[in-house]
């Protein structure tokens, strides 16, 4: 009997876990390993993925995935919170000394503290979902210290570009401490990462988020207990409310500043199972201890990613032949002895381990109230009936929100308060007797153009406000649980739809999302489609453009473009996976969080960066590129001030592209100025389409008919992002993918767009 077998609410012990690779990997880091108990919760509404509970969390898996897990069914329906059953658990260990504190652990006189004046490097390290950057904002950095916060990680074994990059930072920038933020409500998950950071021998402290949380279910974490047993500090905080930083900090700085080393990097008992995996790490320890001290790889780290067959470790070790050889014998010696394969033996040791520290030191209610919420609430969110029409009001509410009342009200209003200052400062340029030609330049330059786009700020603000709270919620992965069917039609996995939904907000961190994704194929994939989610930088033209081809028809004609983007990259995502990107995506392995309430404060913060980026922006690139378009549009090569605009600079240069645009309905030089400096940033169109053409979309709807408008539209949507978009592709890719995306786009931009101008000829 496979986990694919499984019913509703069903409890099976897993007894077998197949497959190969990364993949079978990481599983076991995820606690499917033999002997744990899941329990079936529900299948996505499509059929597929599978929802399971396992160690207190929710996991998916697709049906092909939980095939091939072997399980035994049984008669009871209850679900333990932490791994396999143990007869005993550990005994508490002598206390871990505080802050400054000499004794049992740590002698002042034989310690080397760093040099004064040095400053500190922190790694701050954590599952995905614990909280790991509010507590970074909490903690971003001083004159002291200084932080980085590594990408969410379950696993030092990684399955992820994101694991990659924690690890390697690591173990090859050698910070001076590690900030280990653990989700105290999912303790049994979180302790899996702790382990494997303990160790490196790295001073660290561990962070126990989301005490309020435990707290206010009934339980409690004994901390004295637990620092006893890892030998490190251990501090309870809630970083959304801001509790227990100032604690965490100076422990943090104290650990880091006397190298004080964790004091327990060993989790395989002497006479646990025989000792069969204590036996083979240590054999192995002092095997290679010579070659770790040579490529500066902890020797208890090195030795456990031997067994596990880390191939990158074993490189950089350079083991000679005799030395591999006897390392493959001590590995088959522990499968021997054990009756597991290695990477098993090594999973089930660790989580053996936590499960015993779970028993010693945590008292936790059976069911929190966050998981009886969340449960309630899946009733509906991701019910077979009722997910796809959740999630399409739910999106539809985004939109509503964004262009309906609320936005329009808050652009006219800030629209209003522009043009107020706009008519002041031409009176009193006028008053002053400035010279007209510079008057122009502040007025018809610099107004016209920062001033219009500043204008569609509120649309910014909201669509980002409602973005974060669908993440924050936690409602953003059971998207990807409900839509990861559909996507893999097209070739994509259901994780793959966090950055292309971030891709509504800006393209730039969302290629950085794709990090996340395990597979290179998904991945460039992935970054290839973003671009056809509409960001919300071409939002001021949509709506300029909008108004101009039928007044008031933003609120339906706006999400229709976005509709129509998405039906593109559906199109060429089939194309991709008939030509360059042939296969089958990576397996659909997530932890599914609980439902949180958003933190405002989390909220607030990210809304004042996008404003503040956006408002950067529009005095930066935006300011630059009006100054440049009023100047080459009002003199001319002779550097004359040209009467009709017709003569100036900027209609030879853009004349010689116009040619280009004319099956489209817009082969004119002022629109192919607009799409140039578009290519800087997509606010650039409205201000240019401003300070060529006038404010309004009364002047935009007199200088082109309702086809060509609808044409450019499509046009805009969907040809080449911004400079800062390649820019970071080209970063994560490399400049052939960038330019090949920049082709792409501008090819499938220009197709759509003369098939709509084609037809709206026809019908308008």
């Amino acid at each position: 009997m496979t986990l694919k077998d499984l019913k509703s609410g069903q409890t099976a012990i897993i007894h077998a876990v197949g497959g190969h690779g990364a993949l079978r990997q990481h599983f076991l880091d995820m606690g499917i390993i033999p002997g744990a108990k899941v329990q079936f919760v529900k299948t996505a509404p499509m059929g597929d993925p599978i929802e399971f509970r396992l160690n207190g969390y929710e996991l998916t898996l697709r049906s092909a995935d939980a095939h091939k897990i072997q399980i035994t069914l049984q008669q009871s329906t209850a679900c333990t919170e932490c791994g396999p059953d143990e007869e005993k658990p550990l005994r508490q260990q002598v206390s871990h000394p505080g802050l400054g504190e000499d004794g049992i652990h740590h002698n002042r006189k034989d310690e080397h503290p760093l040099p004064a004046g040095t400053r500190i490097s922190f790694a701050l390290v954590g599952n995905q979902d614990s909280g790991k950057t509010t507590l970074f904002n909490q903690i971003k950095g001083s004159d002291l210290y200084s932080v980085v916060d590594l990408p969410g990680s379950y696993s030092l074994s990684p399955f992820s570009n994101d694991e990659v990059i924690t690890r390697d930072f690591i173990l090859k920038q050698k910070p001076n401490g590690i900030i280990n933020i653990v989700d105290a409500s999912n303790i049994g998950r979180n302790l899996y990462l702790t382990l494997q950071l303990l160790e490196l021998g790295i001073p660290m402290v561990v962070a126990l988020n989301m005490m309020d949380e435990v707290s206010a279910n009934g339980g409690t974490i004994l901390v004295n207990e637990m620092e006893g047993i890892l030998g490190v500090p251990v501090i309870p905080i809630s970083a959304a409310r801001g509790k227990g930083i100032g604690e965490l900090v100076e422990h943090a700085v104290h650990v880091a500043q006397y190298g004080e080393t964790p004091q327990r990097n060993d989790f395989c008992g002497s006479d646990a199972h025989g000792g069969a995996v204590h036996r083979c790490i240590h054999a192995i320890m002092h095997l290679v201890e010579d070659h770790a001290h040579r490529a500066d790889i902890p020797c208890r780290f090195a030795a456990t990613k031997l067994v596990e067959g880390d191939s990158a470790i074993l490189q950089a070790l350079e083991l000679d032949a005799n030395e591999k050889e006897m390392l493959e014998h001590l590995v088959s010696q522990l499968e021997s002895e054990r009756g597991l394969d290695r990477n098993a033996a090594i999973a089930e040791m660790r989580f053996d381990f936590i499960s015993r520290l779970c028993a010693a030191t945590v008292i936790r209610p059976v069911e929190s109230r966050q998981q009886k919420r969340s449960r309630r609430i899946d009733r509906v969110l991701t019910g077979r009936f009722t997910a796809l029409p959740s999630m399409v009001l739910i999106v539809a509410s985004v939109f509503y929100l964004t262009f309906g009342p609320v936005g329009s009200t808050l652009e006219n209003l800030l629209k209003n308060f522009i043009g107020w200052l706009w008519s002041e400062t031409d009176a009193l340029l006028t008053a002053y007797g400035l010279n007209p030609v510079v008057q122009s330049l502040v007025t018809d330059g610099i107004f016209n153009g920062v001033g219009t786009v500043l204008c569609f700020l509120p649309y910014i603000i909201i669509l980002f406000f409602c973005l974060s709270i669908i993440e924050d919620s936690g409602y953003m992965a059971r998207i990807a649980f409900v839509m990861d069917s559909p996507l893999r039609k097209i070739g994509l996995s259901g994780g793959s739809i966090v950055p292309m939904l971030s891709g509504f907000g800006c393209t730039v961190p969302a290629v950085m999302a794709t990090r996340t994704l395990p597979s290179v194929r998904d991945r460039k994939m992935t970054i290839l489609l973003i671009p056809f989610m509409s960001c919300s930088s071409k939002l001021p033209v949509y709506t300029l453009l909008a108004a101009a081809f039928l007044a008031g028809s933003g609120a339906y004609l706006i999400p229709g473009l976005y509709l129509f983007g998405i039906l593109c990259g559906v199109l060429v995502a089939f194309l991709f996976r008939k030509t360059i990107f042939k296969g089958e995506p990576v397996p659909f392995v997530m932890e599914l969080p609980p439902y949180r309430m958003p933190s405002l404060k989390n909220v607030m913060r990210l809304l004042w960066e996008k404003a503040r980026d956006f408002v950067t922006n529009a005095f930066t690139v935006i300011f630059v590129a009006s100054i440049v378009i009023w100047f080459l549009q009002t003199f001319d090569f002779r550097f004359n001030v040209v009467s009709d605009p017709e003569g100036s600079m900027l209609a030879v240069i853009s004349g010689l592209v116009a040619p280009l645009f004319t099956p489209l309905g817009f082969g004119n030089w002022q629109v192919s100025t607009a799409l140039i400096t578009g290519f800087m940033a997509k606010e650039s169109v409205v201000s240019t389409l401003s300070v060529l053409l006038g404010q309004g979309p009364s002047a935009l709807a007199s200088f082109l008919p309702p086809a060509a408008l609808l044409s450019l539209l499509v046009f805009i949507l969907l040809y080449t992002p911004c400079v800062a978009s390649i820019s970071v592709v080209k970063r994560e890719l490399g400049f052939k993918w960038a330019a090949g995306m920049v082709i792409l786009q501008c090819a499938v931009a220009y197709l759509a767009a003369f098939a709509v101008y084609s037809i709206a000829v026809l019908l308008l």
